[in-house]
């Protein structure tokens, strides 16, 4: 009995690892099971944590936070740490388009619960826990009991709204995710395989017929343009030919341009005619194209190639080759001259095959040796992040300083350092698998661990005459303000099914419905649309909630 007590019940180091261990074992296993062909994957693993918890098992109130706080800001870095090389083009293209209806459901869902308060009667105090709960976010519920305590007012209702929503707040998410699919999404909302490729790189070709450009070489015609391409392949006179930058266009040679979908158009003009083809398709066999030059993809894996641009390695001009696209994480990037190359980066060469051989001994292509991923800039990456969440912002008619917390802080800087690390030279790179594995290891400890402190008072919060109440309510802020917007961005912005979801859930702080998402849609829409919108959103409910304490209590 001695061991059994030891191992499961008495407080150590030991007893907090099983504990979360089995939490976490019997979560992912039922995890698996579908009912109507719905599973909750991970997320079951917070709900076996408040049975756990509603039965008296727990563990070290410094050991359960720890762990509660490691899972998050690991999940949170490794998340911003994959998205962020596609971060910023994801800003520029669809930016605008994803915060906006993010806000919309903040700001809806806050509007809902200020409006709710009045007519049931329920205190500002506990709807403000209601609120935080019903969203996810427990930075917001931080602020909101620090500054109910700087007003002299109990911050205990609150804390207990939160508990008692957040559960419902975790499914009410996915739940929406199931209904829009089942009932509002049709065939062309969904994100196809590969989309996010096609929306960052389109393939056309053209025949030369623009009189301006007989006689000059592809280096004067690029330094006149405005729009942003390279020539693949160029035929002349039937024969393929390498399009060095020195290369003479004459009349009817056809090139073969990879460019950006909205330039494609305006390259008729400098070009000439614009050829029907559609070079788009995946199911292009490049090497069949013609007889003289092949296309391969090269790994970038040599250290000294990280952060360099791509034009100061002299590739085309002294192997004959030409680089057309550039793979990173996901998304297609146009082989530009000042494009940054990173480890990991999968390279386009078209030319001759001895050539090509010739450029993977410069790039490395050497697969095994990106197997052993990084940690330096792991564990680098999630200290400048607690350190990032913890700076305080004081803002004009707010007492108190807001701060990102540990979810804002570690997500902006495993961003930042996705996206600008190679150019200091740091090695980021971590294979995808090795990526979702710490996603997967940092998710399933903060659920394991919240699951299992909510669950000690949550079943007899319920019991309370006001529980039910509070669930209702807790329910409707979650679900209504979710499907509107979601609806909207399908029929009205025309965004994808995949980039709304990661919107809706990065706007309501759920990686346990991003999880879900990543598992039932393809494609990293979901990934980066959470990434797009997060930071914006937890930095924005971390003040709206301190703002309609201050307002309406």
């Amino acid at each position: 009995m001695n061991f059994f007590e030891s191992l499961f019940i008495e407080h150590s180091a030991l007893q907090a690892i099983v504990v979360l261990s089995l939490i976490s074992a019997i979560g992912l296993m039922l995890g698996r099971v579908r009912v109507f062909g719905i599973s909750l994957g991970i997320t079951f693993v917070f709900f076996i944590g408040i049975i756990a918890g509603h039965f008296g098992l727990s563990i070290d109130g410094q050991m359960l936070f720890y762990a509660e706080t490691f899972g998050l800001v690991l999940f949170v870095y490794a998340l911003g740490l994959q998205v962020g090389p596609g971060f910023f083009s994801s800003m520029r293209t669809e930016g605008a388009r994803l915060i906006g209806p993010a806000v919309g459901v903040l700001l809806t869902g806050t509007i809902a619960a200020i409006v709710l308060s009045y007519c049931c009667g329920v205190p500002m105090p506990e709807m403000s826990g209601i609120l935080c709960g019903a969203t996810t976010n427990t930075p917001a519920l931080a602020a909101a009991q620090q500054t109910l305590e700087q007003m002299g007012i109990d911050g205990s209702g609150a804390a207990l709204g939160c508990a008692l929503t957040y559960p419902l707040g975790v499914v009410g998410v996915i739940l929406a995710i199931v209904v829009m699919r089942r009932f509002f999404v049709r065939d062309k909302d969904m994100p196809r395989p590969d989309s996010k490729h096609r929306k960052n790189v389109f393939i056309a070709s053209y025949r030369v017929t623009n009189p301006g450009i007989f006689g000059k070489s592809i280096k004067e015609v690029a330094a006149t343009s405005h729009n942003h391409f390279v020539i693949s392949r160029m035929w002349h006179n039937g024969h393929v030919l390498i399009p060095m930058s020195d290369r003479i266009l004459h009349e009817n040679d056809i090139l073969l341009v990879i460019t950006k979908p909205d330039e494609a158009e305006a390259l008729g003009l400098v070009f000439g005619e614009k050829e029907q083809k559609d070079w788009n398709s995946s199911e292009i066999d490049w090497n069949k194209i013609d007889s003289e030059l092949i296309s391969q993809r090269i790994l970038v894996t040599r250290p000294e190639i990280n952060g360099k641009k791509l034009s100061s390695l002299k590739l085309r001009n002294n192997y004959g080759i030409n680089i057309s696209r550039v793979y990173r994480s996901g998304v297609q990037l146009l082989a530009t001259p000042d494009l940054v190359l990173q480890m990991g980066d999968r390279i386009t060469v078209v030319g001759e095959a001895a050539d090509i051989k010739r450029v993977e001994s410069i790039l490395g292509n050497a697969v095994q040796s990106l197997n052993e991923p990084n940690l330096v800039s792991v564990f680098i990456g999630m200290i400048l992040g607690l350190i990032v969440g913890s700076i305080p912002l004081s803002i004009p008619g707010i007492s108190l300083p807001v701060k990102l917390g540990l979810a804002g802080g570690p997500i902006i800087v495993g961003i930042l350092i996705g996206t600008f690390g190679p150019r200091l030279h740091m090695v980021t790179y971590t294979t995808q698998s090795a990526n979702m594995m710490l996603r997967a290891l940092g998710l399933n400890l903060y659920l394991a661990c919240l699951g299992l402190d909510a669950g000690k008072h949550f079943f007899e919060t319920i019991m309370r005459p006001e529980g039910i109440l509070w669930l209702v309510l807790g329910v409707l802020i979650t679900f209504v303000p979710v499907v509107l917007v979601g609806i909207f961005s399908m029929r009205k912005m025309k965004l994808d099914f995949g980039s709304v979801t990661g919107m809706l859930c990065g706007s309501m702080a759920n990686p346990m419905a991003l999880n879900y998402a990543n598992d039932t849609i393809e494609g990293d829409n979901p990934s980066v649309a959470y990434a797009t919108v997060y930071p914006v959103c937890m930095f924005l409910r971390v003040v709206i909630i301190q703002l309609v304490i201050m307002f309406f209590v």
